[in-house]
């Protein structure tokens, strides 16, 4: 099984760099190599339990706890908005400002499909140009509250949809392609739920990434 960069360890949580294309939990068709099968395969005890979520395509920082009673420690320091999550996007287009926020209530696609009554939820995404490439922008995101797909939600209801977007923006509408959603979770801080210190964890922009930004102009 392919091996996971960790990132951060300690007695009661495990931070991992997910790479893309890897879902973190089974989904119910049951698919084999999640994240959670590969860090939890050779293990006898402690066993590992995510404490959120990233999508397949998205890279990066996420956070494992060691056991359940550690990681329903964890899910409630999310619950407390005590944890702070940083993401690097590449978006269609350029911005008309270097930063801002997009304040836009979210109804997701994918629940809206199966529950129609559900409303939207108040959402807050912050963001900050990092550079202007010809034809997308690099973006520095942080999204306050934490609803399932806001960052790809909020920049297409903006008309700046991430590359590689395929549910929430068409293909046809980008003039420069990706293989995959361009999304990265790049940095996650944390009161850490027992020690009550802070933490930070950071990780790099992932290959397929750099080497993008770097054959753009």
């Amino acid at each position: 099984m392919k091996t996971i960069r960790v990132l951060y360890e300690d007695d009661h949580l495990v931070v991992f760099d997910k790479p893309s294309g890897m879902l973190v939990i089974p989904s119910p068709r049951k698919e084999k190599n999640t994240l959670f099968d590969v860090v939890n395969a050779n293990l006898t005890s402690n066993k590992l339990h995510p404490c959120h979520r990233l999508d397949r395509d998205t890279s990066g920082v996420i956070i494992f706890a060691k056991g359940k009673q550690n990681q329903q420690l964890m899910m409630q320091e999310f619950q407390s908005s005590l944890v702070e999550k940083r993401y690097i996007a590449f978006v269609r287009g350029h911005l008309n400002r270097p930063q801002g926020e997009i304040r836009i209530p979210i109804k997701d696609f994918h629940q809206q499909k199966f529950q129609r009554h559900l409303r939207p939820k108040p959402a807050l995404t912050r963001y900050r140009v990092l550079q202007a490439k010809k034809k997308f922008s690099v973006v520095e995101v942080v999204p306050v509250t934490g609803r399932t797909n806001q960052i790809r939600i909020h920049f297409s209801q903006i008309e700046h949809p991430l590359l590689g977007e395929r549910i929430y923006a068409f293909g046809k509408d980008f003039d420069v392609k990706f293989r995959r959603v361009a999304l990265h979770a790049s940095e996650i801080k944390w009161r850490h739920p027992v020690t009550k210190q802070w933490v930070k964890v950071e990780s790099e922009l992932p290959e397929d990434m750099n080497n993008f930004v770097n054959q753009h102009n």
